[in-house]
């Protein structure tokens, strides 16, 4: 054989038997072939190989199923980002005439996606608040609702949504429901009846800010019928980013908790700050959701929101002024990060439906990282000094 050929049909490395490495191997290959066609169409090689990337890879597949197992589930689908599992979820269930129910709590981009994308294709929508149970029962009951889609906790105001009450409201419609379990985490709330649940696994799931998933995770029945729409979307994961999940995910539990017990810190000393009309924050006694995520949830993550009770300017002021955290509208990281509420999640709200929400211009959201949260906590103190004397 030529060099030139050669550096194309380069060496194999296989190990023997027996020899096995600690970490999986990152599969970069598109394209997967088997002797012959003949083993190619086997029943096995069909169900459980590998043929084009696009389709499914060995890497991914390792990741979608440790998702299925961390939610209590039969299988998963990577994708490309949170919000192409939203996106996946919904088209995979829904038709031109379909309805679907929401939350005026939800993350923006959700938003958007129903009220401004959807409509071109004939979908329909009611939004109202999580708290409005009466409102909830009215909007599944319609006969053209066909899928409640919402958060637990909710993006950005923590909010918590009654699980016992809403699934049985849905179920009683037969209606399909999709949590957005982000703020969550692959170890809340699989032990309920949800159709699909769906992560951004950018966040919690990775952990270090520097790559981008998705994941939509369901029985096993459910997953097959959305994986053609998966394959024809062409949101594909890639391994190299599945492979970096892959390796986030071995601390996940230990970040995880880091990020509760140093949010519950900075919650606490904000919620006793004389500049602070109120804080937003489940893992509190006080909170109003509480008792509702104490039964629910295993840590209330590293995500609050709190309200200055200011104007915008004074709002954006103690943002720029914080010095260890970076304004960025993402969770889930190391570092610790923070947004103006109403400029980065509110801006598609009117007037009434952000005051619905719980959203003033004075209010700010934190993602809680790593560090020791009394830098954190220092930090918070000289930006109010320095915004308010």
């Amino acid at each position: 054989m030529k060099n030139e050929s050669r550096v194309i049909h380069q060496p194999r490395i296989d190990l023997p038997a027996g020899n096995e490495p600690l970490i999986g191997p990152v599969y970069r290959s598109v394209k997967f072939t088997f002797p012959s066609i003949g083993d190619a169409m086997t029943i096995e090689a069909r169900r459980q190989g590998f043929d084009y990337a696009r389709d499914s890879n060995p890497t991914t597949r390792q990741l979608e199923c440790l998702c299925a197992e961390l939610q209590g589930r039969d299988d998963a689908i990577c994708v490309s980002t949170g919000m192409a599992a939203a996106w996946l979820a919904l088209l995979g269930n829904l038709k031109a005439g379909d309805r679907v129910v929401f939350f005026v709590e939800c993350y923006r981009p959700i938003r958007t996606m129903l009220r401004e994308r959807l409509p071109q294709f004939g979908i329909t929508h009611t939004m109202v608040s999580l708290h409005d149970h009466v409102a909830i029962e009215k909007a599944l009951a319609l006969d053209d609702t066909k899928l409640l889609i919402f958060e637990a906790p909710t993006n950005p105001m923590l909010q918590i949504p009654d699980f016992e009450a809403i699934l049985a409201m849905a179920k009683a419609n037969e209606v399909v429901t999709v949590l957005d379990n982000t703020f969550g985490g692959l170890h809340n709330h699989g032990r309920y009846d949800i159709d699909f649940l769906i992560h951004s696994l950018t966040k919690y799931a990775s952990g270090h800010g520097d790559v981008m998933g998705g994941v939509v995770i369901a029985d096993g029945q459910k997953i097959a019928a959305l994986k053609p729409w998966a394959i024809n979307m062409g949101a594909t994961l890639d391994a190299g980013v599945a492979y970096m999940i892959l390796r986030g995910l071995r601390t996940y539990y230990l970040r995880y908790a880091r990020h509760s017990d140093s949010a519950l810190k900075v919650a606490s000393f904000l919620q006793g700050h004389a500049r602070v009309e109120r804080v937003f924050y489940p893992g509190l006694e006080d909170d109003p959701g509480y008792a509702l995520a104490k039964r629910q949830m295993d840590n209330c993550g590293g995500v609050l929101s709190f309200d200055l009770g200011c104007k915008r300017e004074q709002c954006w002021a103690f943002v720029d002024a914080l010095e260890l955290f970076a304004t960025v509208a993402s969770i889930g990281s190391t570092e610790s990060l923070v947004a103006p509420v109403r400029l980065y999640f509110g801006q598609d709200l009117s007037g009434a439906e952000a005051l619905q929400a719980g959203i003033t211009d004075g209010t700010v959201r934190l993602s809680v990282g790593l560090e020791d949260p009394d830098d954190l906590i220092a930090d918070l103190e000289q930006a109010f000094i320095k915004t308010f004397g």
